[in-house]
């Protein structure tokens, strides 16, 4: 199969694209012919190393796909051969930015007929992380009021249209040209972060969901509530440390499960949330696609249409 990887941790330039063996499935597993699959922010700090050395090579990044089923392993009852599938692999698990994939069966859902792979692909892993984060995490309840760090990204866009559909006050920052974007995605007070430091601009949330890290992340406590909460999915593994003793600071757990899926899908067919804003790439140029991801300056979603 062709697919895009690398045989050692470093910049852009060490991905290659080739052929690799197909993968097999075990027992409990399904091989998918890859559709489309999305590149993520995690993939280049995979790629460099940033989290933990890579245990393998050579190694192919990617976390989430659409494709079809093309073989199903001896224990596999509720998917088969031409099934329309779509999911996120398991934690631990990495390797979309190619034809085939192995991966099991229990974390993958059955396709709707009534959008494409690429467009099913680009709500996978924003929808798991948004519906863990706002649903889970936080719990958002109606009449709350949230602000939603980086409108303009997949996770956060996803966001903001399922805090709307709870009921929530939605505050979010984003730069000027995405303002009319954020706009359209149902979000209430928007705030330029190249103009406005927003810790002056809003204040007493119940809730903050971050999807920017840093040092906006170490802020998010400033802007809530006495008994708020915040949860963070760009600062590593675990949440910051909260600056006072009167909120609470949450690290999403993204697991992966069908019904995970199947909430995304239900979602969608019930016009809560809308497609991203999608940027296509073949897969020979996954390379460009993550230069764009690294530059933390996009819009919606960026994915490889391999088939």
């Amino acid at each position: 199969m062709k697919a895009v990887y690398f045989n050692e941790n470093g910049g852009v330039d060490v991905l290659q694209y080739g052929d690799l063996p197909d993968p097999v499935a075990a027992a409990d597993e399904v091989v998918v012919d890859i559709h489309a699959a999305s590149v993520n922010g995690a993939d280049w700090k995979v790629r460099e190393g940033s989290y933990a050395p890579t245990a393998f090579f050579p190694y192919v990044c990617g976390r989430d796909f659409s494709g079809v089923v093309c073989e199903v392993g001896s224990d596999v009852g509720d998917l088969a051969v031409g099934d329309a599938v779509f999911g996120v692999l398991p934690v631990g698990q990495e390797g979309t930015y190619c034809e085939k994939v192995a991966t099991k069966a229990a974390v993958l859902a059955k396709k709707p007929d009534n959008i494409s792979h690429v467009d099913i692909n680009a709500l996978s892993l924003i929808g798991l992380t948004a519906c863990i984060s706002i649903e889970e995490s936080l719990k958002l309840q109606s009449g709350e009021k949230i602000l939603i760090q980086g409108g303009a990204g997949g996770v956060a866009g996803f966001a903001i249209q399922l805090a709307k559909h709870i009921g929530a006050h939605v505050v979010t920052t984003a730069s000027a040209s995405n303002h009319e974007y954020v706009r359209a995605l149902g979000a209430d007070e928007i705030i330029d972060y190249n103009a406005v430091d927003f810790t002056e601009a809003v204040s007493d949330c119940d809730a903050v969901f971050d999807t920017v890290g840093g040092d906006v992340a170490l802020k998010a406590f400033d802007v809530l509530k006495p008994g708020g909460r915040a949860a963070f999915i760009a600062s590593g593994p675990k949440a910051p440390e909260p600056t006072r003793d009167d909120v609470q600071s949450l690290r999403p757990n993204v697991g992966r499960a069908r019904h995970y899926m199947e909430r995304i899908a239900e979602l969608y067919n019930a016009g809560v949330v809308t497609v991203p804003e999608i940027t296509l790439f073949d897969l020979k140029d996954a390379a460009e696609a993550q230069k764009i991801s690294q530059s933390r300056h996009l819009r919606g979603k960026l994915i490889l249409k391999i088939r």
